[in-house]
């Protein structure tokens, strides 16, 4: 069987973090031990790997082009490409997108050199920036979030860097904050946070009642205080959920055997050695936030596992 990939953006963020441990749970080369005796307990025969990528806009052009075989990608973003809106308009809509599962929570960081000067998102006029990687959708997301609060890309002074490049840069002195979109807590953040006293910018309500008026389903979410070192306070932000896809055109029992996978008890124990965000990984959360079809494989192990996978997009079988 050939090579799975799981396009999962740069190697410091949560995607590719996660990604690694899916990749892990979901393999099982052919010598692989017995699963009840210790082996993998993944499909039979199949080899998967984290592949490093610019992010979600990347994963889900090479999805769709069939150049990965799955992606990790931002739930708003996700939901542009397949109504063909946003950043998508000009490609029409990608209608061959669906879902193996909403994995974890994400939440948008605005990072800042504790010691600087920036206290507000305002304060980013005229700063020395970075708005993410070219593909990721912490790019779109930090351009619609300038534009919601009064800024136009051009007044600041922007980088589009990936995440452990910004952090490296904002640790020298030599960039002035970085947008990063992940679950809590981004390894990136919180190796800086250890050597680098850090502020995180709060998200205000009017800014995100204009994303969600203008640009699709924000939520309110909290980064919590003490996640990342020094950070003492909880930061108000914009949420999104974190969803594994693929393509449509992915055989249903494979992706029936990799869901099953992803939800057995051995991976529940790789996911929980990854904590905080590994735990967070977890069936019950499964059906969070899906703004994309599911697959028909995985739909069939949902409605065995009974859950409700009937109505609104979770039902739409094209």
């Amino acid at each position: 069987m050939p090579i799975f990939r799981i396009g999962a953006a740069a190697t410091a963020g949560s995607f590719f973090e996660v990604g690694g441990v899916l990749a892990s749970a979901i393999s099982k080369p052919a010598a692989s031990a017995p699963c009840e005796q210790g082996g993998s307990c993944g499909v039979p025969g199949l080899v998967a790997v984290a592949q490093a990528t610019q992010g979600s806009v990347d994963n889900l052009r090479m999805i769709a082009s069939d150049q990965i075989e799955s992606g990790i990608a931002q739930s708003d973003v996700a939901s542009w490409a397949y109504a063909g809106t946003g950043i998508f308009a000009g490609e029409g809509p990608i209608k061959n997108l669906r879902a193996i599962a909403s994995l974890f929570p994400e939440r948008l960081h605005l990072v800042v050199r504790a010691a600087g000067p920036i206290q507000t998102l305002k304060d980013l006029k005229g700063r020395h920036i970075s708005l993410g990687q070219v593909g990721s959708g912490t790019l779109v997301d930090a351009r619609i979030t300038l534009a919601a609060g009064g800024l136009a890309e051009k007044d600041l002074s922007p980088e589009y860097l990936r995440s452990g490049t910004a952090a490296a840069n904002l640790s020298e002195g030599t960039l002035e904050g970085f947008f990063l979109i992940g679950g809590v807590p981004i390894p990136a953040i919180r190796a800086l946070a250890g050597t680098t006293a850090i502020r995180l910018i709060p998200i205000p309500d009017d800014v995100l009642t204009t994303m969600h008026e203008k640009y699709g389903p924000y939520d309110r979410a909290m980064i919590p205080a003490d996640i990342y070192p020094g950070v003492n306070v909880a930061t108000p932000t914009v949420g999104f959920h974190a969803l594994w896809v693929v393509s449509v055109n992915a055989s249903d029992d494979l992706i029936y055997a990799i869901t099953k996978a992803l939800w057995n008890e051995a991976t529940q124990r790789l996911l929980d050695a990854h904590d905080p965000i590994g735990k967070q990984v977890r069936l019950a959360n499964a059906l969070d936030g899906l703004t994309i079809p599911l697959h028909l494989g995985a739909k069939r192990f949902y409605r065995e596992a009974g859950m409700s996978v009937g109505d609104g997009p979770l039902g739409a079988p094209d």
